[in-house]
């Protein structure tokens, strides 16, 4: 028996629930797993059709820690065969007592606290005590190094994707008449926040539409940074260029990148945050989609540069325009598309999931 602890799990949506979904199903079909996650709306039609045991904690956030680390404490003290606990977060451990062996996953955002800070040494503390420290990507191994885990303790697994459902042909069909004629297709599937960095994509269209005039970009998000983005787009006047598909559902999101030619998200440090690896570049990926990433952060673990796509310097507005020309010369997106959609095979969970059992 192993337990999961998280603080992100479906039916609540993005890539750290559908990494913890993942690892949990996937787990689930080694080794026995019980998951102790918090509550979310919706979730009893999600929870029913699992294949694993589940335990939802409510209340309060500032209160949630606690009842679900003593429900974590007491079910140890009643199940003697609980041979590890897999963490989300540091926080999840924090006021968890015991000897089992603990396997906590790092990010990058959640550890990148200036050293000897009070919440540094917590995490430190934390973190050192534990089996094994799983970190996203190389990027977010050196950042835990930096603030003081033990190198000794650190494997880099990256997070793993299932292969791609069929999608439904008359969805498919309807989005691309709904894009005819518009060619090259960029497309950004994620959060409208600064760290994205929608903004340089949007400003290097400015001039990629003199040269493609036919250029179109599909932002599929939501976010607090969305009127500022569209106040952008009306000051360079790029309404025609620029769309923002709403309330899609899975088929018409997956339909959109299929269709897509580049997925572009030069993404950057903004104050604290920056991207830990980006599961985003492998989804588009198996759609035989390249793309092109930043610098910042570990987007050079899934964007194998000028394979399957660029990095970039997200803060550089022409290294940001070079990447996007580049690709689109001669059809490059192309050749690295379908290097992309071969490469996106080692990321299936069913090849990662045994980097965690090899833990185990």
């Amino acid at each position: 028996m192993h337990l999961i602890v998280t603080r992100t799990f479906p039916p609540e949506v993005g890539g750290m629930q559908n990494l913890m979904y993942g690892l949990a199903k996937s787990l689930s079909e080694n080794v026995m797993i019980k998951v102790f996650a918090d509550q979310y709306p919706n979730q009893d039609n999600f929870d029913k059709e699992l294949s694993f045991s589940i335990e939802r904690i409510s209340g309060p956030k500032i209160f949630k820690k606690y009842r679900k680390a003593n429900l974590v404490n007491t079910y140890l003290e009643n199940n003697k065969k609980v041979k590890a606990i897999i963490s989300d977060h540091w926080k999840s451990l924090e006021n968890i007592n015991t000897e089992v062996k603990k396997i906590c996953l790092i990010h990058s955002k959640e550890i990148n606290h200036k050293k000897n800070s009070f919440i540094n040494k917590r995490l430190i503390k934390i973190l050192n005590n534990c089996h094994t420290v799983v970190a996203n990507s190389n990027f977010t191994k050196n950042l835990a190094i930096s603030v003081g885990v033990d190198e000794n303790k650190i494997k880099v697994i990256n997070p793993g994707v299932f292969p791609i459902d069929k999608i439904d042909d008359k969805i498919y069909k309807n989005i691309k008449k709904k894009l005819e004629g518009r060619t090259p297709k960029l497309i950004t599937v994620a959060r409208f926040d600064k760290r994205k960095n929608h903004e340089k994509i949007i400003m290097a269209l400015r001039n990629l539409k003199e040269i493609y005039p036919n250029i179109i970009y599909i932002c599929i998000g939501q976010g607090e940074n969305i009127d500022n983005l569209k106040k952008l787009i009306t000051e360079l006047k790029l309404q025609d260029q620029v769309i923002f598909p709403k309330n899609l559902t899975k088929d018409e999101k997956n339909s959109y990148l299929k269709c897509s030619d580049v997925f572009v998200m030069p993404s950057i440090t903004y104050k604290k945050s920056v991207e830990g690896f980006g599961i985003v570049y492998v989804e588009a990926a198996q759609f035989g989609v390249p793309s092109i990433g930043g610098k910042d952060g570990g987007a050079a673990d899934a964007i194998y540069h000028d394979q399957t796509g660029y990095i970039c310097d997200g803060n550089s507005l022409d290294d940001v325009y070079q990447s996007i020309s580049n690709i689109l010369e001669n059809n490059k997106y192309k050749v690295f598309g379908k290097k992309a959609e071969e490469i996106s095979k080692k990321f299936y969970w069913s090849e990662i999931i045994k980097n965690y059992l090899e833990i185990l």
